[in-house]
């Protein structure tokens, strides 16, 4: 018996209070079943009558007749209607309650296959929303330690608060069971400091979930040998794409906004390799640059057998099998 109460006080407030309501219902609809067999002739129907009273609802279709049936129903009125008045506002109070940690990130994430986001800037907030403009939509989990909370038009994404290098976060997250994992970099640190906090959270990420894909994003090219020895699947240097962007662009006849082509171009997933005509093999590049760009291709890239650089010289010979990375539609 002492078990059992233990148990029944270790349970959440509302469910306790649910637990005394449908105790307190299956009294009264005993009670008034003995006191009047007649009017109500079976236990259920004197249930129905007490959750029908107790809840101030009274349909009228089971009438106590007897004095003593009415002051079961006046004290069943008494005691019920507060107590089920209480549960619904402890219910309510709880549910507005549950919504204002999840929009805080206080709420651990239940769900499995993820994809994890971590660090709210404007590149993740680009990339929640083309990938929830898909047709078959993600299940996300952002995490962030500087946001306060979660945006409503993002309801869809789960926030996590949090630095994503501690254990309890990414338990938080549910990384043991995410698919993929993104990690920006802070716009608000410099550079060092951003790549050096990339590295501690891989480090995490992988040691909480060692077969996780894990696309890292790195500000210099020291760390990025590190950033893989870390456990990155997939390093991206940002300023090196920025850096031949704004290449591309000085040397463009038509003036054009870069950073809203890129955008443009990555919503409408313009996105491919092509390996370089066979006519254009043993040419600088700059001379594959005005060829493509007679087309409207914007070159971001370049990829042969060893690596793959965004560091674009104007005099690199270009050699058979190199494939170019660009941002447009495929040539014709």
């Amino acid at each position: 018996m002492q078990s059992l109460i233990r148990v029944y006080f270790r349970m959440p407030l509302f469910l306790r209070l649910l637990g005394t309501v449908l105790l307190l219902m299956i009294l009264f609809g005993f009670i008034i079943h003995t006191l009047e067999p007649d009017s109500f002739p079976t236990i259920f129907d004197g249930i129905w009558w007490a959750f029908v009273t107790g809840s101030t609802v009274g349909y009228g279709d089971y009438v106590p007749l007897s004095t003593g049936g009415k002051l079961t129903g006046i004290i069943l009125i008494l005691m019920g209607g507060g107590l089920v008045t209480f549960y619904m506002a402890t219910l309510s109070a709880s549910t507005v309650k549950h919504g204002q940690a999840l929009s805080r990130g206080e709420i651990a994430f239940r769900g499995t296959d993820h994809v994890i986001l971590v660090g709210w800037n404007e590149r993740t907030r680009q990339l929640i929303d083309m990938i929830l403009h898909q047709k078959d939509q993600e299940k996300i989990v952002l995490i962030d330690s500087t946001m306060n909370e979660m945006y409503e038009r993002l309801s869809l994404v789960h926030f996590v608060k949090g630095d994503a290098s501690n254990e309890e976060t990414l338990e938080m997250a549910n990384a043991k069971h995410a698919r993929l994992a993104v990690i920006t970099a802070d716009p608000s640190k410099k550079e060092q400091q951003s790549d050096q906090s990339v590295i501690h959270q891989i480090v995490a990420l992988k040691g909480h979930h060692p077969q996780l894909f894990i696309i890292a994003e790195i500000l210099t090219e020291r760390q990025k040998i590190n950033a893989q020895r870390a456990g990155a699947d997939t390093v991206i240097r940002s300023n090196d794409f920025m850096s031949s962007l704004f290449y591309h662009e000085l040397y463009r006849n038509d003036p054009v906004q870069p950073f809203q082509l890129l955008l443009d171009l990555l919503i409408s997933r313009q996105f491919h390799e092509e390996v370089i005509d066979h006519a254009l093999i043993g040419k600088p590049f700059i001379t594959v640059l005005a060829d493509y760009l007679k087309d409207g291709s914007l070159i971001i890239g370049l990829r042969n057998e060893q690596d793959v650089t965004f560091k674009l010289d104007q005099d690199t010979t270009l050699k058979e099998g190199d494939r170019l990375i660009f941002l447009s539609q495929l040539r014709t």
